[in-house]
């Protein structure tokens, strides 16, 4: 009885301790988530920034190798002498390719989800849905396909990183994706993206 006294007073420290160190734990993430969307909000490159590395992350998880199936941040030259900094370039078999832009729009998305009531929710989504329209006809603008050395399809894939922004948008105007593609533009969130990049795993792999 001793003993199993003994071994009960020393499993219930050891239990309050783990417990002491996940209530430690759990401060410092919803610190760091904080931090995090304290970030995000402030600056449109960081936001860039974030939205790359979910999208490297996604590759990455899909099979696919940096330096081998895909390129990141290359520069390309138009003809008028500017230039192109590409997100991402997915190589497909054959010497074709496939370019991945992510955009972020994290604030008026955010605004939506912080509204204190219905009418202010409403004008942020649809502030939200703006934003995404207008990253859509700019990636549209810059005409990707056209550059010198870039055996591109003649579409660019939009990633937008939050899965619920994304919905969001599209639950707003279900006509958004149409919108998209008729501007050669292919509107994907993480779960349809890993779809995509799954079939272009599966051709290299038959390659």
């Amino acid at each position: 009885v001793e003993s199993l006294e003994k071994d009960g007073i020393t499993g219930r420290t050891e239990l309050k301790s783990q417990i002491e160190q996940l209530r430690s734990l759990n401060e410092r993430l919803s610190q760091d988530a904080t931090n995090l969307v304290s970030a995000l909000r402030g600056s449109s490159k960081t936001q860039g920034d974030w939205g790359e590395f979910v999208l490297e992350s996604i590759l990455e998880s899909s099979g696919l190798r940096k330096g081998y199936e895909y390129r990141v941040q290359e520069s390309f030259t138009r003809e008028d002498r500017t230039r192109a900094r590409l997100d991402v370039i997915l190589d497909l078999p054959e010497d074709r390719h496939l370019v991945l832009d992510s955009k972020v729009s994290l604030n008026d998305y955010n605004d939506a989800c912080g509204a204190a009531d219905d009418p202010m929710r409403e004008a942020a989504l649809g502030r939200h849905l703006t934003a995404v329209r207008t990253h859509i006809r700019d990636l549209s603008q810059r005409n990707y396909h056209t550059l010198y050395g870039l055996n591109s399809l003649d579409f660019v894939i939009m990633f937008v990183p939050i899965e619920p922004a994304f919905i969001a948008a599209i639950g707003r105007d279900n006509k958004l994706w149409q919108e998209a593609w008729d501007k050669s533009v292919l509107l994907v969130s993480p779960s349809t993206l890993l779809f995509v990049l799954r079939t272009v795993a599966q051709l290299w792999r038959q390659e």
